[in-house]
């Protein structure tokens, strides 16, 4: 695998590289993304490639469960370099179906270590789905119980983003649209979470 992401390289200096030099030189001096994507870690939710965004155009940060923890100076660190500095509008929250970290969340391995820690941070957000489900006495099957747990960890993770005063700040002012998305592999398609999807408060 490692020698195929190296011939992957080469070819995109000849397919892509060399014929948009122009563009690659250009970036090369400076970015201006204008989105600041949160996404889940997992392989199979290429942010370029699922948006067909080019390079320079979203800064990135990916970890498992999407999670914006406020204890995270990396992610602390690339909010206030993205929102302070290079003045993006919009932040996404992107979750997706069938999310790995939130399958560890409901069925934890008591082999794991690090990851129940880390998942702390998303713990709420099943513990909603569990609350609303009991009160509203409705059997659920696992798998959607699991899909319900993916769509309150986005909106979970919003209200993360809210315990940041510069992003609060950002938002008053009119300056920063944060947005939580789901992604789904099945049909390749992005749900845009409204207000009145929100089931489990």
């Amino acid at each position: 695998m490692i020698t195929t992401l190296l011939e992957g390289n080469k070819r995109f200096v000849s397919d892509v590289f060399d014929r948009e030099k122009d563009y690659f030189a250009e970036l090369s001096k400076h970015q201006r993304p204008t989105v600041l994507w949160i996404g889940c870690s997992d392989s199979r939710v290429p942010v370029n490639t699922i948006t067909q965004t080019r390079p320079g155009e979203v800064f990135v940060h990916r970890n498992v469960g999407n999670i914006v923890a406020t204890n995270d100076w990396n992610l602390s660190a690339v909010l206030e370099f993205t929102i302070n500095h290079l003045n993006i509008p919009d932040v996404v929250v992107c979750g997706h179906y069938n999310c790995g970290g939130i399958n560890a969340l409901v069925n934890e391995s008591p082999d794991d270590r690090y990851i129940p820690i880390w998942l702390n941070n998303a713990y709420k957000a099943l513990e909603r789905v569990d609350d609303k489900l009991r009160s509203l006495r409705l059997q659920v099957t696992d798998e959607q119980r699991r899909r319900l747990i993916e769509e309150e960890n986005v909106r979970l993770q919003l209200e993360h983003l809210h315990e940041y005063p510069f992003v609060r700040r950002a938002m008053l002012d009119g300056k920063l649209t944060i947005h939580g998305w789901m992604y789904d592999m099945d049909s390749g398609e992005i749900k845009v979470m409204q207000k009145n999807d929100i089931i489990c408060r």
